[in-house]
């Protein structure tokens, strides 16, 4: 069993991640799993990520597949897989094979929004709650999701249309570049009143890795996970 130094271990082999757009999900994803990619993913032999983002052509983790593969990671998503910038909301056939694959530790990125996470719905009979874990990345800086109302709100919009409860919440309060520990801090103070409010479990905190110091938070945070920043262009900074 590989040991998640920092982050919580996943309990279910699939990790089905949603959020709002612009909350910072696809980075979670790619940075997810090419952490688990070198500490291990559990008692499984393989690792994919399925980008079932097709409502938003911005930001897609399929876009790091050359990437993600070389790290060990399979790639699963558009049907279109010579054309990755492709926008036609057409998915792959063989998106099936690690729902199935009972040896493979599954990421799932959502699309944005509750009329993104409808896609799910097809691939119901693969994520019910022995196999499966839903989590919502929370971002307490964008203004649809800043308040407790705004974020419970969001989150009843994505379980009305999947069927599905949420298991868990994400705090990815940033700022980009300008992201700091108080920034971290008010994010986890808004995910923490969503937990206190609906039961779900605090999956985990996120912070910008060489940005923000990793080790000034792991007094103040019982699981920490540091985004690479894998999907941000560099040409944005410039």
């Amino acid at each position: 069993m590989a040991q998640f130094t920092g982050l919580r271990a996943p309990d279910a082999r699939i990790l089905v991640v949603t959020g709002h757009y612009g909350s910072g999900k696809t980075e979670f994803c790619v940075s997810l799993a090419m952490r688990l990619a070198r500490l291990g993913y559990g008692p499984y032999e393989r690792l994919s990520l399925i980008d079932l983002d097709i409502a938003n052509p911005y930001f897609r983790s399929r876009e790091r597949k050359q990437q993600l593969e070389a790290a060990g990671v399979g790639v699963y998503g558009s049907a279109y897989d010579h054309e990755i910038t492709a926008e036609m909301p057409a998915l792959g056939a063989n998106i099936r094979a690690p729902l199935e694959d009972k040896g493979c530790r599954v990421i799932v990125d959502v699309g944005g929004n509750d009329s993104g996470a409808v896609v799910l719905n097809q691939f119901s009979k693969y994520l019910g709650p022995e196999n499966a874990l839903f989590l919502i990345v929370v971002n307490a800086n964008r203004p649809e999701t800043r308040s407790l109302e705004g974020a419970l709100e969001h989150l009843r919009a994505i379980e009305e249309k999947t069927g599905r409860r949420m298991d868990g919440v994400i705090n990815n309060c940033h700022l980009l570049r300008q992201t700091d520990a108080e920034c971290v801090a008010r994010g986890h103070r808004l995910c923490r009143e969503l937990c206190d409010s609906t039961g779900l479990l605090m999956w985990c905190d996120c912070y910008p890795e060489g940005i923000v110091d990793g080790a000034a938070l792991k007094d103040r945070y019982e699981y920490l996970m540091p985004l690479g920043m894998y999907m941000r262009p560099s040409w944005i900074d410039k």
